[in-house]
């Protein structure tokens, strides 16, 4: 996306502090029927995001890196990936594929598959499109019971603020063509207490970010002056998207994390009956924290990494005590950020890994960094595009563990030597990290 400066939208990131409870919303559609799936305590457990029990990998210490295009680069702006692997062992990937992004309204989802054993990827499908709307943000994933979801957000206004989160699920997806989408809803974002504070924190904004960033005199007249402030209950609702892949923290308890970009805050999102009914977490303040990946530690803590979109430049990372419902204060990691997405996953080994771009400006340098101690210390680094700033732009990954313990990612690619852009794809090992920019 778009970068953005620091302005009014930065002042409003604080006025989630006057939320007392987190809320909840009723989706149209009853509660699912699923019972033999019985429910799991609150403490928070790693359930594969493949839908299926991890298979241990084979043990092989040879460094192990591979690349290749989704599709040939084409005019159009193809950005915002992620892959998903199937319970038969195929890979899923989509994106958003068009002129621009929320200004333009022929922007769609589309998505490809590369099936077990084949050396490439088929052809691109459609996987939504909104008529006269853009269709942004992909989030790909598949629940315990090995049904597919797709998340994504349509855009109302052509502002990221008037976005609408929706989703789709399928239970045959595995064939050509798009899956055979049974069933479609809106996620209504209802925050409970959000609009009762929004005016009464406006001064407690000001008053509490002017100390640490440069708040224009522009900005406070702007929310000093706004009448329609008043009438803010919309602008609470609209505009929470998605980015990251979700996790379980049960058998039956999806957790999706959701930004806004007119709070630049970041916050979780849950549902216990496959989409019926969601409920919302606090959220995460800290100027400009967005785009949350979530990653579980041994004793239950689920640890929040997120994009910079405020003036730190740093990778911004949040921990949750109580399963995602409450949030530490957000703070900066020493790994450089530019406003760039990142993606944390803990793999079968232990280790976690973090791919992002390790710039404080510019995206043409993709890193894979790792850590033993599940993301308290980072000790191993290997990128993956690394350009002179001019020459390219590698950017906004989405990465998964397959059960054969290979990683993949696949991230928005261009360059200066080709025309176009794509989506490209990665795989590689723990031992290729490790290796370093040096090694193998």
């Amino acid at each position: 996306m778009v970068k953005r400066t620091f302005n009014l939208g930065m002042l409003m990131a604080i006025l989630a502090s006057w939320i007392l409870l987190p809320g909840c919303a009723a989706a149209e559609r009853a509660a699912a029927k699923d019972s033999d799936i019985v429910a799991v305590e609150e403490a928070a457990v790693v359930v594969p995001a493949t839908g299926v029990s991890p298979v241990p990998a084979i043990s092989d210490s040879t460094p192990f890196h591979s690349a290749e295009e989704i599709f040939p680069p084409n005019p159009k702006h193809n950005h915002g990936s992620s892959i998903v692997e199937t319970l038969e062992g195929n890979l899923l990937a989509v994106w958003f594929h068009g002129s621009g992004e929320r200004s333009c309204d022929d922007v769609m989802v589309q998505g490809a598959r590369k099936l077990k054993g084949e050396a490439k990827w088929r052809e691109p499908f459609v996987a939504a499109d909104t008529p006269d709307l853009p269709d942004c943000n992909p989030v790909v994933f598949i629940d315990p019971r090995g049904t597919l979801w797709l998340f994504w957000i349509t855009v109302q206004d052509n502002q990221w603020g008037g976005s609408l989160l929706k989703y789709r699920t399928a239970a045959d997806y595995e064939g050509d063509g798009p899956p055979k989408w049974n069933w479609q809803d809106v996620i209504h974002c209802r925050l409970k207490n959000m609009e009762a504070g929004y005016i009464r924190g406006i001064e407690e904004a000001i008053k509490k970010s002017a100390p640490k960033a440069d708040v224009s005199e522009r900005a406070r007249s702007e929310v000093k002056g706004n009448p329609e402030l008043e009438k803010a209950k919309l602008r609470c609702r609209l505009g929470w998207m998605t980015r990251i892949h979700p996790i379980m923290t049960s058998d039956r308890r999806i957790m999706l994390g959701l930004y806004s970009d007119v709070f630049n805050c970041s916050l979780a999102a849950f549902t216990e009956d496959w989409g019926g009914t969601w409920e919302f977490s606090a959220p995460m303040l800290g100027f400009g924290n967005i785009q949350p990946s979530f990653t579980v530690r041994k004793n239950g803590d689920i640890v929040a990494m997120m994009r910079d979109n405020g003036p730190f430049k740093k990778v911004r990372t949040a921990t949750s005590k109580d399963g995602g419902r409450t949030w530490s204060a957000v703070q900066s990691l020493d790994i450089p950020n530019p406003g760039s997405s990142v993606e944390c996953i803990a793999l079968k080994s232990g280790n976690w890994l973090l791919i992002c771009n390790d710039t404080s400006n510019g995206r043409h340098s993709l890193a894979i960094v790792m850590s033993d101690d599940e993301g308290r210390t980072w000790k191993w680094k290997r990128h993956l595009e690394l350009w002179a700033k001019d020459k390219g732009s590698a950017s906004y990954p989405s990465m998964i563990q397959t059960r054969d313990g290979m990683i993949h990612c696949t991230y928005s690619y261009t360059h200066a030597e080709q025309k176009g852009s794509c989506i490209r794809h990665a795989w590689f090992n723990e031992e290729w990290v490790k290796a370093g920019d040096g090694g193998k």
